[in-house]
């Protein structure tokens, strides 16, 4: 996983669909060539998960995710013991007969063949890989602190087994929507990036690069009636992903303009909470389009 410039990261990221602003592009030639976790923050639909994805394909290599949640703990994210096999083992041995030495039995049970990786077991040993560890802040405080050790070391010790350390540390990118702030410590041991809403030139190109069928005058009014949107006080202001799926909706229906009854018919693709829909419908879709 060698690269050579922000440029190159960023015309790698572009090859795959993925186009990465300057200061992003620097943020992910740096994790790479400095072998540093990414911490990746901002609101949601703003392209975190989505950059994770364009550097597994960019890179040429696996992409694991690690999706947080909460109550998420140690074993849910590196290995179990798959004990379904380990009790259909322990019956075999039974029914081929003889004596059964307890500790013998035992040992067998806790072998590599009965090990379920997670992952971020997965990730120490596959890589190279891109090891996503997605929405971070839904996670608590234990767990972070479980990470940010697995993090520093690029290994972990299954008790049974020994130390699994990766010979190549994968490109961990983490990600937060900022639902509660993430501790010091592992941010610290991370690079920093804070992700915006994209500028309307860029979300431009990222509606024609999604939708090559789309007009330029229908591309222009979606994207300047999103970011209106996003000016107003809604519960959930549209991402990346919403204004693509709204395009997208006035092509399904032939549209090559929005207007009010356009807007009205499709506007569940764009917002996803009804409050935020009558608001929006309340203050006149006519204002939402002027201009």
């Amino acid at each position: 996983m060698q690269v050579s410039s922000p440029d190159e990261v960023a015309a790698a990221l572009d090859r795959v669909g993925y186009l990465a602003d300057e200061g992003l592009a620097t943020a992910a030639f740096l994790a790479v060539r400095m072998g540093r976790p990414l911490f990746c923050e901002g609101e949601p639909g703003t392209g975190k998960t989505a950059l994770a994805v364009a550097l597994a394909a960019a890179l040429g290599v696996e992409l694991i995710r690690l999706q947080c949640h909460e109550g998420i703990d140690a074993t849910q994210a590196l290995y179990d013991w798959d004990f379904p096999r380990q009790l259909l083992h322990l019956r075999a041995l039974e029914a081929a007969g003889g004596d059964l030495d307890p500790e013998q039995a035992e040992k067998s049970l806790y072998t590599r063949r009965f090990l379920l990786a997670r992952p971020l077991l997965r990730a120490l040993e596959q890589a190279p890989c891109v090891l996503l560890v997605d929405e971070v802040d839904r996670a608590d405080d234990e767990f972070e602190a479980f990470l940010l050790e697995v993090l520093s070391e690029n290994a972990v010790t299954v008790p049974e087994l020994g130390e699994v350390r990766a010979a190549v540390p994968p490109l961990v990118v983490l990600t937060s929507n900022r639902t509660r702030e993430v501790h010091d410590a592992l941010k610290r041991r991370c690079l920093y990036h804070w992700l915006d809403h994209p500028g309307l030139d860029r979300e431009l190109a990222i509606l024609r690069r999604s939708l090559p069928a789309l007009g330029t005058r229908l591309a222009e009014q979606v994207a300047t009636a999103v970011r209106r949107l996003r000016a107003a006080e809604l519960l959930k202001p549209p991402g990346v992903a919403e204004t693509i799926d709204w395009a997208a909706a006035l092509l399904a229906l032939g549209r090559t303009e929005l207007d009010a009854q356009s807007a009205a018919l499709t506007l569940g693709a764009v917002l996803k909470y009804r409050e935020d829909a009558d608001r929006v419908v309340a203050a006149g879709l006519d204002a939402l389009l002027a201009g």
